[in-house]
């Protein structure tokens, strides 16, 4: 819902205007309907204001003081030539440390610049390029999909990923393939100042299976950057997804998504989304369960220190009778570090037989930190099980307490203490490998402030 009460001012479009959407759809030859999306995303973009905190969604996150997009470049091709080699020597070196993968995708700003796809899952029929290049070669399979799940009506953000997205991953897994080992799509922000707007489009047909992590990655940043991100995910009838995304951006970024996933008759995604990085992230996710015994969980985990600010919006959307969703955040939060969590569960009239539950729980490790946490039900069938559920609490001090009687450094007992907090998330993620390198992860963020 846009904040209509507003007057459209030059910052609110920065040097996102119709002319540089018309360069660069035309940069790119775009074929006539995605031209003409781009076109209608922009126009919802620039007449609609800057969210202000009058708007329910964003009450607790003033954006329009942290964000200015006149403050912006758009980040487009950035990569030299004659840079190429040791760019990609140096992504090689960073996505093969993030562990096992069937294929990888990578992209440095707005481009493209590592794309690998073994053999045997290209004579399947697997397809894992980037989403230009798929609007190119695959015209029917993006079309039939991409902007359906995320419109410009999702929001401001949402229409300036749909009018200025660029390089972008595509993958398509066809009926009844499974792949085991994780596909991997790495996004990285070479430079301070500038706003990059990646893609992701995640198609599985009736049958599949299929493992998606993705990876947002910069180092700290002098200057102010901005990631508008937005991701869609199909799992047909019987289909099986699991999505992870990993958000570590250095400080200095301002990231923004808008994620849509939807569920066929009796396919199940699993979504993990674990924040540590950026000194703004904000997550507009969203499950819609259209068909009967579709099922999706979401899961998510952020660790908050310093001035970070961490929101997260979510809906589980029960269109269709006899499906299932499950919902559970965790957070830790120090210094003066915030989060923001607003979830709702939706059922609509004829979701009879509904299963849905949500749950958030806050670990405050300072007294400077604070976490909002808002959950909401919106119930209009009779038939259900739903449930909601929202904590904001102190370390467990007899915890720590029975570590320390062990012989255990107090730093070391408290992160203890955090790490057994969040495997509740983490073991629900039903991939092994990526569960270890996700503790890694946590482990990395929490040494230097516990």
């Amino acid at each position: 819902m846009s904040d209509t009460s507003t007057a459209i001012t030059p910052a609110d479009v920065g040097v996102f205007t119709r002319d540089q959407v018309e360069m660069l759809t035309a940069r790119k030859l775009e074929t006539d309907w995605l031209r003409e999306q781009r076109m209608r995303a922009h126009a919802v973009f620039a007449d609609t204001p800057m969210p202000s905190t009058r708007l329910e969604d964003w009450r607790y996150t003033d954006i329009k003081k942290l964000l200015r997009l006149d403050a912006f470049s758009f980040a487009e091709e950035r990569v030299p030539v004659g840079d190429a080699e040791g760019l990609l020597a140096g992504l090689r070196a960073r996505v093969d440390e993030a562990g096992e993968a069937s294929a990888r995708l990578a992209q440095v700003d707005a481009s493209v610049v590592l794309r690998e796809l073994p053999d045997d899952l290209a004579a399947q029929g697997v397809i894992f390029t980037s989403l230009e290049a798929a609007a190119r070669e695959h015209p029917e399979l993006v079309q039939k999909h991409f902007g359906t799940a995320v419109t410009p009506d999702d929001g401001k953000f949402a229409a300036l990923s749909s009018a200025f997205w660029t390089g972008g991953a595509f993958l398509y897994v066809p009926k009844d393939v499974q792949v085991e080992v994780p596909f991997r799509v790495y996004r990285w922000i070479g430079e301070g100042g500038t706003a990059a707007l990646g893609r992701l489009l995640v198609v599985a047909e009736a049958g599949a299976r299929v493992a998606v992590v993705e990876e947002l990655g910069s180092d700290d940043l002098g200057k102010a950057a901005l990631s508008v991100g937005a991701a869609e995910i199909f799992a047909d009838d019987s289909a099986v997804v699991v999505y992870t995304q990993v958000q570590r951006y250095g400080r200095g970024v301002v990231h923004l998504a808008t994620d849509r996933l939807v569920a066929g008759r009796d396919a199940k995604i699993t979504t993990l989304y674990t924040s540590v990085g950026a000194d703004v992230s904000r997550a507009d996710v969203q499950c819609r369960l259209v068909a009967p015994g579709s099922h999706v969980d979401m899961l998510g985990l952020y660790i908050a220190d310093g001035t970070q600010h961490f929101d997260n919006q979510t809906l589980q959307d029960h269109v269709a009778p006899h499906a299932s969703s499950n919902l559970l955040f965790k957070g830790a939060l120090n210094d003066t570090g915030r989060s923001v969590f607003r979830g709702l569960i939706r059922v609509h009239p004829k979701a009879q037989r509904t299963d849905a539950y949500q749950t958030n729980r806050n670990l405050i490790l300072s007294d400077g930190a604070r976490a909002d946490s808002l959950p909401n039900l919106e119930i209009q069938a009779d038939d259900v099980r739903c449930s909601h559920a929202a904590t904001v609490g102190q370390l467990d001090e007899e915890e720590v307490f029975y570590l320390l009687s062990r012989g255990i450094p107090k730093p070391q007992a408290v992160r203890l203490v955090v790490f057994g907090f969040f495997g509740e998330v983490l073991e629900q993620l039903p991939l092994e490998g990526v569960r270890q390198e996700l503790l890694r992860v946590v482990e990395r963020k929490l040494a230097p402030s516990l």
